[in-house]
């Protein structure tokens, strides 16, 4: 069953609408005469129309504005790209150029949290006594370090869609469901990848340039061939990565193979061993 967070564990969270709040000389009027100095990481493009002000683990306080999302087309370049998610790379696309490798931003500060972890476990105070102050300063070093992956993660995650997004007029992406990998031996190097952030991050800058996104269902995507489009009789074992149709025995890298398959599926309709498209067809594979 699920349990709830007690209200002295939970961080404050605060809410405003249009009435409770105003912008002024670059500062922040909340209801009850609270004036705030905001840091702007940027220029609101609009009107806010709401305000969410709330405080996260280590300790900082941020303002959150709602305003209406404008979009900024890109100019089209005639290219289309297939995506599928992975672990041992977190995005494998038709391109070579743009596929993702896995970063392992949280393999790489694991000693650290280790550190973090056991300083805790040593500090940690008795039942029913307050926290010491060592155990509050491991706590917080241990939370930053967590919203310091976090940040890498989402920084990663939104180059790589700018690059995506930027190169191709249109999109065939993976519909994968992160918590399908939640209960296997994958599940860490599958969240260390933060493949639903990076699909996250892909949805929201193809929405903000205008671009054609098409999410492919993921059922049986590495059992299909994507040169004659038959299917194997059996799934293949992770531990196999090149794909072999029997059919007409094309040999390709398992990943490969599905985001090709992915183009089929969303109707876009690859270019060919040749690289040539289909007559009429205005738009074409990246290279």
């Amino acid at each position: 069953m699920p349990t709830y967070r007690k209200k002295n564990d939970a961080e404050p969270t605060l809410n405003y609408t249009r009435r409770g709040f105003r912008l002024k000389d670059g500062r922040l009027h909340l209801a009850g005469n609270i004036v705030l100095t905001v840091v702007w990481s940027r220029d609101l493009p609009a009107e806010p129309s709401s305000v969410r002000v709330y405080r996260d683990s280590v300790g900082h306080w941020y303002a959150s504005f709602v305003v209406p999302a404008e979009v900024q087309p890109l100019p089209e370049t005639g290219r289309v790209i297939g995506i599928d998610w992975g672990v041992k790379e977190t995005a494998t696309t038709t391109s070579d150029a743009h596929d993702l490798p896995h970063p392992q931003h949280g393999e790489k500060a694991k000693a650290k949290l280790t550190r973090y972890d056991r300083m805790m476990a040593r500090r940690k105070p008795a039942k029913g006594r307050a926290a010491s102050n060592g155990y509050r300063e491991a706590k917080r070093l241990r939370a930053k370090t967590y919203q310091k992956i976090a940040r890498q993660r989402q920084d990663t995650g939104r180059k790589w869609a700018k690059h995506v997004v930027r190169d191709h007029d249109a999109i065939a992406v993976e519909d994968f469901r992160p918590k399908f990998l939640a209960g296997t031996t994958m599940a860490r190097k599958a969240a260390d990848a933060a493949i639903g952030a990076t699909k996250r991050a892909l949805l929201e800058m193809s929405r903000k340039h205008g671009r054609d996104v098409r999410l492919v269902h993921p059922a049986h995507t590495t059992m299909d061939c994507a040169s004659c489009g038959a299917r194997t009789k059996h799934a293949l074992p992770l531990s196999e990565r090149t794909y072999t149709c029997t059919a007409c025995g094309v040999l390709s890298p398992r990943d490969k193979n599905s985001a090709r398959v992915m183009l089929l599926r969303a109707g876009l309709n690859p270019a060919g061993v040749e690289g040539v498209r289909p007559p009429g067809a205005p738009l074409q594979e990246a290279a």
